[in-house]
């Protein structure tokens, strides 16, 4: 981490120095792996994507958020046994406390897996997205935003590969052809300081790699040994951090960070665009053989009694998925919350 002034601020990593020559690779590299072990979050520069396709995601979000509040019910979550759509402000749970966030979730459009005997239960979070059919324009941009972001956290998932002295694709077989994809656009609207300031609670994220885009507000906070650090707004860069499954295959080497998000003032609001890539659904995450002088700073993954981590990845997504929307879970899902020992108002895991 480097220093403004007496404060602690996240690196600045330029993707774009993997194809400067070896010396910058070299350099990006050893950047990468730095980042990752002292603080796992990291401002991403150089990394392709327009500026002018931000501001437009950023633009059509606001606009769905002022739509009429029967807009954005006719697509609430709870209609989706997907976990797609609408969620109001305070509906969404971190750790048995409501987000104070609406926002609307858009997955992989992918058809629905067909129920079955031998069919396993984490196969309910395939299926179709819901589009408010008042701003039809919000799907074509999304789902490009969806694609640019997953090719861009690819090229950062293979530069960790390397970085940990492993083949480039090493990573490849569980994302191959389908990757996990979450999208969100989040609205946080400003919150009065003197009760509750959560925006998103503490968390870990449960995939890979996820990339937060943020407006010109911040709210963004990392923990760190140090205490919590602010991620401002960094115009143009993305804040990407490491996930739960990276901590597992790296044996710990790579640690997923808590963060959470403060809710902005009373009378303003905030707007984000997080993306989460992970692994396929019908993966299991491998535990890499790390060459010895790494080995030998890999602390094992983190173990959290009120967040058990799988190494099957459809069970772990499905599992936080059940916590932090109960509404969703109690409508379609009822008869797995007793096999999977939740309680859908006890701890959760936010993405």
């Amino acid at each position: 981490m480097s220093y403004v002034g007496k404060s602690l601020r996240l690196p600045i990593l330029d993707l774009d120095r993997l194809d400067r020559g070896n010396g910058e690779r070299r350099e990006f590299l050893s950047q990468l792996r730095t980042a990752a072990r002292e603080v796992g979050f990291f401002y991403l520069i150089g990394h392709g994507v327009s500026i002018d396709l931000a501001n437009e995601v950023l633009a059509l979000s606001r606009q769905f958020f002022a739509l009429p509040e029967a807009d954005k019910l006719a697509i609430e979550m709870v209609n989706s046994p997907h976990f797609r759509g609408y969620t109001r402000v305070g509906w969404e749970r971190t750790r048995g406390k409501p987000d104070w966030r609406e926002q609307l979730d858009i997955g992989a459009e992918r058809p629905v897996i067909p129920a079955g005997h031998d069919v396993p239960p984490w196969s309910r979070l395939q299926g179709p997205n819901q589009w408010p059919t008042s701003l039809p324009e919000l799907r074509p941009v999304l789902l490009q935003w969806q694609s640019e972001l997953t090719a861009v956290l690819i090229r950062v998932l293979r530069a960790f590969a390397i970085a940990l002295e492993q083949p480039e694709d090493v990573f490849e077989p569980i994302y191959r052809d389908a990757p996990h994809q979450l999208l969100k656009i989040i609205r946080y609207p400003g919150r009065d300081t003197v009760g509750d300031d959560q925006g998103v609670g503490a968390h870990k994220d449960s995939g890979i790699l996820s990339a937060i885009y943020q407006d010109s507000r911040g709210g963004l906070q990392v923990e760190t040994e140090k205490g919590w650090i602010d991620a401002d707004p960094l115009p143009g860069s993305f804040v990407v951090n490491i996930g739960e499954a990276l901590e597992l295959a790296s044996d710990g080497y790579l640690r997923a960070t808590v963060h959470r998000v403060v809710a902005p003032p009373a009378g303003t609001d905030r707007n984000s665009i997080a993306f989460f890539l992970g692994a396929r659904l019908d993966a299991t995450i491998p535990v890499l053989q790390l060459p010895p002088a790494l080995a030998k700073e890999a602390r094992g993954p983190e173990r959290d009694p009120n967040n058990p981590l799988f190494h099957q990845t459809g069970q772990n997504y499905l599992k936080g998925r059940l916590r932090s929307h109960p509404d969703v879970a109690k409508r379609h899902h009822a008869d797995l919350l007793e096999s999977f020992g939740i309680n859908p108002s006890g701890p959760a895991s936010a993405y």
